[in-house]
């Protein structure tokens, strides 16, 4: 056994404390993430795309990766590529928690850092910080002809949910699931697990989370490109892997609310999350709340709030 057969197979916690405590009808699951070995979802994506990468030939036996991270994506890269024999690169805007730098680099990955925008705000990374590090990454990408292990297009980021998060979460809710919310990054868990519950379930309904400064992908204008849920809400009009087809709708929350929920997440259900993990739980149980009979919402708890101590999220 590898670390790599600990990927995956995370359990699922029925929120009973947080639903009672809105005093909602209904039930939210939340499926655990964070107990994955980098402590993120993005542990499933970073084997699935190195996985389907050595098998079709696009990465050589020890040749180098290369990824553009918030962190998340770095670590289970780190994680991964370590255990399969390639030297990897991560690349990540200074605008993030740098416990996240720090953990990949434990975990035997180069980290390269890439100042924000001139405007740019520490903790919060906008689209034009993203795009400095993308330049980056692609200089790098052909200084070491290195294989770029690109979560925002190549397919292994839907697969790994498809293949793999949605049918455990359809499994451990019972079949029990009415809907499904995600803040998205690169959207590779959203359209990966609601493809994997439209296929045992065709009318389960699919919602997007978006900051609500830069809900553009809903259609509305950006009031600011800064916000403080870190891992996505890049004001991104269009994501390669969003299949808009599974969107039923675009639920926005804002920075204090997640943050509320965050910590009230810790303290009722013992859910240690980070800021999209808040995101995803608040939006939940906002849906909850709107709805005219009581229904069943499964999210993510994507990662660690270990990964944001720096910050004062906690």
């Amino acid at each position: 056994m590898s670390v790599l057969d600990l990927i995956g197979s995370t359990p699922v916690l029925q929120l009973n404390r947080m639903v009672s405590h809105r005093a909602l009808r209904g039930r939210v699951f939340l499926k655990l993430e964070y107990l994955n070995p980098g402590h993120s979802k993005k542990d499933r994506v970073a084997l699935e795309i190195i996985r389907e990468a050595r098998f079709d030939g696009s990465l050589a036996l020890g040749q180098t990766v290369v990824e553009l991270t918030s962190g998340n994506t770095g670590t289970g890269l780190a994680i991964v590529c370590g255990a399969f024999g390639h030297p990897f690169i991560a690349v990540m805007s200074r605008g993030n928690s740098m416990e996240r730098a720090r953990m990949m680099e434990a975990l035997g990955a180069t980290v390269e850092l890439v100042d924000q925008a001139p405007d740019g705000t520490s903790g919060q990374v906008s689209g034009a910080d993203l795009a400095l590090v993308e330049i980056r990454v692609r200089q790098l990408v052909d200084k070491f002809d290195a294989f770029r292990a690109d979560q925002f297009s190549l397919p292994g980021s839907v697969h790994a949910h498809e293949f793999y998060t949605g049918p455990e979460l359809w499994a451990q809710c019972g079949g029990q699931v009415d809907a499904f919310v995600d803040f998205v990054g690169s959207a590779g868990s959203f359209t990966g697990v609601m493809r994997a519950l439209r296929k045992v379930r065709s009318d389960v309904r699919g919602y997007v989370v978006e900051p609500a400064v830069a809900a553009v992908l809903s259609g509305a204008q950006a009031r600011s490109t800064y916000h403080r849920i870190q891992g996505g809400g890049y004001a991104m009009t269009e994501l390669p892997l969003l299949d808009r087809s599974l969107v039923d709708g675009y639920l926005a929350v804002d920075d204090d609310t997640v943050i509320r929920t965050t910590r009230l997440l810790a303290r009722l259900e013992g859910v240690f999350g980070g800021f999209s993990t808040g995101a995803n739980v608040a939006a939940a149980l906002n849906l909850l709340e709107e709805s005219d009979e009581p229904i069943s919402i499964a999210a993510l708890a994507c990662d660690s709030g270990l990964k944001y101590m720096s910050t004062d999220l906690y």
